[in-house]
């Protein structure tokens, strides 16, 4: 009942509320014989459904709603008191009411208008021919110490949320909570996201509303056939979830995506243990002041990376019982991610050649650039301006053309940094924020573009990704140490 219906951006009760509020705002230019049906009926619905809100949670977008509802109630109510008690009504100058109505008319408009700027996301359905199960893991490292902190004793753990083909849910079990496995979880994860990027929380008090498309703990899919596995790492101060329309539609066409919280790196991290661990790396804006730490968080990444694809291996191999034991190749395996998470994939392969693919989403190539990458790669970029950092362009061009095997470039117009993560489904869809391409086209491009490099890699599929690349962007290759085709 309080989902949000795709299109409006509001839930049932919400509407209720706002066509309610819009009665009582025209009940007095009514005809006389429906004055007093209207502004009845009008109160009717609009009182429950606000006290429903007022039970589940009340969004901001709602209360200037409710205010001019309750200035509306007043202009419709008092001339319906006047004549049930038999006083004549007087002759009311015209300015005042016409002011009230039209700050009445303003506060209700305000009410849409904010609930399609900062909406609780719907998350587009996966295309692909399985359903999605999620769940959520943690792992530790027994052999790596915590190197952000001081104690001797403490080993590196990563919480990690994998997304896997699965059978069909019956119709009714509940989705996936997005961006925890709790509201209260998903709501400190949201504050911890809005607090990063300067936002204040209430502005996307929405997100924490919304499910994904997955089902939590879903049975695996039927059959022996083996998926192929995708890890991934999220943008600087990013978390596990900001990709999860992204990796739903991967896993929704037979591969098993394992996303990556990254302790004292990641907006807040949820352990096992009751503990709470908040980001304690931060960008000071100088961006050759940065480039050493942001080189030092890569490495810590690229090692956790490195780790969660062991521990699938291992929970491959019927280490520890497990629905997914017998049912991961981890032999076609590929390293993905966003922003810091690209440049900390882009380390993980060239590090651990078990990865056989790696997919860089926007993300600036921070380290080292030895060894050469031995790994086909694809990097989905925005679109080159005079705002870009100067540096980002031949960075990534080196770290690919020096690739020992084809690599391949996607520009992708219209696309701004937060294109290829979650946010276009949640922000404002402004062209400076997110970019021109629209909350479900910028998903869709992102993840078809992603799944026609690792089909080509990972599933030896014949044709050739630039073939299909081309349709969402301008495309270049290069790599075994060669310069960079034109794009086309």
């Amino acid at each position: 009942m309080t989902e949000t219906i795709p299109g409006l951006y509001l839930s049932l009760p919400e509407v209720l509320v706002l066509w309610g509020a819009v009665v009582l705002l025209v009940a007095r230019r009514l005809p006389p014989a429906a004055r007093r049906p209207g502004t009845v009926a009008a109160g009717a619905v609009l009182v429950p459904s606000a006290i429903v809100l007022g039970v589940v949670g009340i969004r901001w977008q709602m209360l200037p709603v409710l205010a001019g509802a309750a200035v509306a109630s007043a202009f419709a109510l008092t001339p319906l008191l006047r004549r049930r008690t038999g006083r004549p009504a007087r002759r009311a100058r015209w300015w005042p009411g016409l002011v009230g109505s039209l700050a009445c008319a303003g506060l209700i408009a305000t009410g849409p208008v904010a609930a399609w700027a900062f909406p609780v996301p719907v998350f587009p359905e996966p295309t692909g021919d399985f359903a999605v199960g999620t769940r959520v893991v943690q792992w530790t490292d027994p052999l790596r110490p915590e190197s952000f902190t001081a104690d001797p004793d403490d080993r590196r753990t990563v919480v990690v949320q994998l997304w896997y083909p699965a059978r069909k849910s019956p119709a009714g079990v509940p989705r996936a909570q997005y961006l925890g496995r709790t509201q209260d979880e998903a709501r400190t994860v949201s504050q911890a996201l809005a607090d990063g990027a300067g936002l204040p929380a209430f502005l996307v008090d929405g997100v924490p509303r919304a499910r994904s498309r997955a089902v939590v703990d879903a049975p695996l899919a039927d059959g022996g056939e083996r998926f192929p596995v995708v890890l991934f790492s999220p943008g600087s101060g990013g978390v596990r979830s900001q990709n999860t329309a992204w990796a739903e539609e991967l896993a929704s066409h037979g591969y098993l995506v394992a996303a990556l919280d990254h302790p004292y790196d990641s907006s807040v991290v949820f352990l096992a243990d009751g503990r709470t661990i908040r980001a304690t790396t931060a960008s000071s804006g100088d961006r050759a002041g940065d480039e050493e730490p942001a080189a030092g968080w890569t490495a810590v990444r690229a090692a956790d990376l490195g780790f969660v694809l062991t521990q699938l291996e291992r929970l491959d191999l019927g280490e520890t019982h497990d629905p997914l034991t017998g049912r991961l190749d981890t032999g076609r395996a590929a390293v993905a991610g966003h922003s810091l998470g690209g440049a900390a994939a882009l380390q993980a392969a060239r590090q651990d050649r078990r990865f056989d693919a790696v997919v860089d989403l926007d993300g600036y190539p921070h380290g080292p650039t030895a060894p050469a990458l031995e790994q086909p790669a694809l990097a989905l970029t925005q679109e080159i301006t005079d705002g870009t950092d100067p540096r980002y362009l031949p960075r990534l061009t080196e770290a690919l053309e020096h690739n020992t095997a084809k690599s391949y470039r996607l520009a992708i117009p219209g696309a701004r940094h937060l294109t290829f993560m979650d946010g276009p489904l949640y922000l404002p869809p402004l062209p400076s924020i997110v970019g021109t391409l629209g909350r479900t086209e910028s998903p869709r491009v992102v993840a078809a573009a992603t799944l026609a490099f690792l089909d080509s890699t990972l599933r030896g599929r014949p044709d050739d990704p630039a073939d299909t690349l081309r349709a969402y962007g301008t495309v270049s290759s290069s790599g075994a140490r060669g310069p960079a085709t034109p794009p086309r």
